[in-house]
């Protein structure tokens, strides 16, 4: 398959920073915004919760195009977890500095949830699915300084109160992941993997 014969490619999210990662391999997308509720069930673990999620967004994406549709569907998730709890997005300043308090010279596990959904009647694996860990060390930082980076860069979308693409990265001392973009949201090699799988052409 060359690759103008590719087929269209989905990114079922609305963040800036998961298409700029996405644009990195050079592949012509769109992106389309799913409507799913992200509150994880009861009892539900944190893998399972960003799992569900990566693959409800992009059955939600599809269902927008209709049956007829013959795509490739990027969705994907990501679910803090501190103690094999889960820690969402904070929402507000007064949450985000309790969990940065929470969190400082502690390690947290990143789930970031992989999906990719093919539409073509062809397709020889429908239905790609992992997840990836990564596991980040906060600093031992004082009050003051949690509070003076949450005024500075507002990160109340994000589960863990900090973006490491960002300045957040200031108040981390070490990530180990073996996918180095898993934790700004895409995890490029598993994607890479995906969609060569897929029979997805990079070079030609």
């Amino acid at each position: 398959m060359h690759k103008k014969d590719n087929p269209q490619l989905i990114l079922a999210s609305s963040s800036a920073y998961r298409r700029e990662l996405l644009s990195r391999l050079q592949l012509p997308f769109i992106t389309l915004v799913p409507n799913v509720d992200e509150t994880p069930l009861a009892s539900e673990k944190p893998t399972e919760t960003a799992l569900r999620l990566a693959r409800l967004k992009a059955e939600a994406v599809a269902s927008q195009l209709g049956d007829s549709s013959e795509a490739l569907i990027i969705g994907s998730d990501q679910v803090a977890t501190l103690d094999n709890l889960q820690i969402g997005k904070p929402g507000n300043h007064e949450n985000a500095l309790k969990q940065l308090q929470l969190m400082r010279g502690r390690e947290v596990i990143f789930h970031t949830a992989l999906c990719l959904l093919d539409t073509r009647k062809s397709a020889p694996d429908p239905l790609q699915v992992q997840d990836i860990s990564t596991i980040v060390r906060f600093r031992e930082l004082n009050d003051a300084e949690l509070d003076a980076y949450l005024k500075i860069e507002k990160p109340y979308d994000c589960a863990g109160s900090a973006k490491n693409e960002a300045l957040g990265i200031t108040i981390l001392s070490s990530i180990q992941s073996n996918d180095p973009t898993a934790l700004t949201g895409l995890p490029l090699i598993a994607l890479t993997s995906m969609l060569r799988n897929a029979g997805i052409n990079f070079f030609s």
